[in-house]
């Protein structure tokens, strides 16, 4: 049965309160604690602004966190961090700044229909990667956030990528040479494990 997580998106997730923000500074200290209080006070300040600006803002803002392996951040070889853990800890895996992109942009109004978790080949380093998708024209080839990048370019321009597979609630998909994304199964467990932690920390 297909989970139920609309709520999730018509909320300002990821936000701390201050109960939450005492609770990081006595855990974790002032330097987590600042983090989360500049992203949400940050991001705050990008409501107003057009979308396309909105893209790269967030992007560059959150491109500023640093990057470190699961083994190392999280003593696991495959663990997607919620935007809450990421920004508590300061540290995450190409996937985890995909994520917290995916859930920034729908707290900015962005369609979450439009954004994918998307699995690609990255062919200079011979390794899989993970970016963030998102589809602003139907039949356009979507824009792509990526982590190793400032810039948000589509995917026709990002040679170094082959796609794997576009990931989202709805559903996991592949995409055709015009631009038409077909559903090959449904949403992944990964991610549906990851609205389930996410749901906890509302």
């Amino acid at each position: 049965m297909l989970l139920s997580f609309s709520f999730l998106f018509a909320s300002s997730y990821p936000s701390f309160n201050k109960k939450e923000l005492n609770i990081i500074k006595v855990k974790l200290g002032d330097i987590a604690k600042n983090r989360a209080d500049d992203y949400e006070s940050t991001i705050k300040s990008l409501t107003n602004i057009p979308k396309p600006k909105q893209l790269i803002k967030v992007n560059a803002y959150l491109n500023q966190l640093l990057p470190q392996v699961d083994m190392l951040n999280q003593k696991t070889p495959d663990h997607w961090e919620t935007p809450k853990e990421f920004l508590k800890c300061g540290y995450g895996d190409c996937e985890d700044y995909a994520i917290i992109k995916y859930f920034t942009l729908i707290k900015l109004g962005f369609d979450r229909k439009k954004l994918f978790i998307t699995s690609v080949y990255d062919k200079y380093s011979g390794s899989y990667h993970m970016v963030l998708s998102y589809f602003k024209s139907e039949g356009k080839a979507p824009l792509i956030l990526d982590n190793l990048s400032f810039m948000i370019l589509d995917l026709k321009k990002r040679n170094d990528l082959k796609v794997d597979k576009f990931m989202n609630k709805y559903g996991t998909y592949k995409i055709t040479k015009h631009n038409k994304l077909i559903k090959t199964h449904k949403a992944p467990k990964k991610f549906l494990d990851l609205l389930k932690r996410v749901e906890k920390e509302l």
